[in-house]
């Protein structure tokens, strides 16, 4: 099973940018939405609960999105980080993805880094897969 680690504003996309990351991702990766697991680090659920509980205005509104869609549709997975970014660095560095979605330049950098490949926006609201 190809595995896909989302980042807090992989998440907050759909709100924040108007990209329909789900059909994106679908596209992008050329297999069905059953073809491909979603996971979220806990630290990334958290930062979205965060977000949510004290931000006011679109920011607000995308982290509380992007909280329900991580509940929703990712798996959550622990990581000994506690910091969002850290914690997708980690279980890239475990190997335990295949992509990582985000739009977080100096994130994109350290985890193609580690040889992951790297799903972030091209343009204005579609998805391109950065290779190592």
């Amino acid at each position: 099973m190809v595995v896909v680690v989302m980042d807090t504003n992989a998440l907050m996309m759909p709100v924040e940018l108007g990209v329909r990351v789900f059909e994106e991702l679908d596209r992008v990766l050329g297999l069905p939405a059953d073809g491909y697991e979603l996971v979220a680090p806990r630290a990334v659920v958290e930062e979205l609960e965060a977000l949510a509980a004290g931000s006011r205005g679109e920011e607000g509104v995308a982290a509380r999105v992007g909280a329900d869609l991580g509940a929703e549709r990712c798996r959550t997975v622990e990581t000994e980080a506690s910091y969002a970014d850290d914690a997708v660095v980690e279980l890239a560095e475990r190997g335990e993805c295949d992509y990582v979605v985000t739009n977080d330049r100096p994130l994109r950098d350290r985890v193609l880094e580690r040889g992951v490949r790297v799903i972030g926006i091209r343009g204005r609201n579609r998805l391109h897969i950065t290779e190592p």
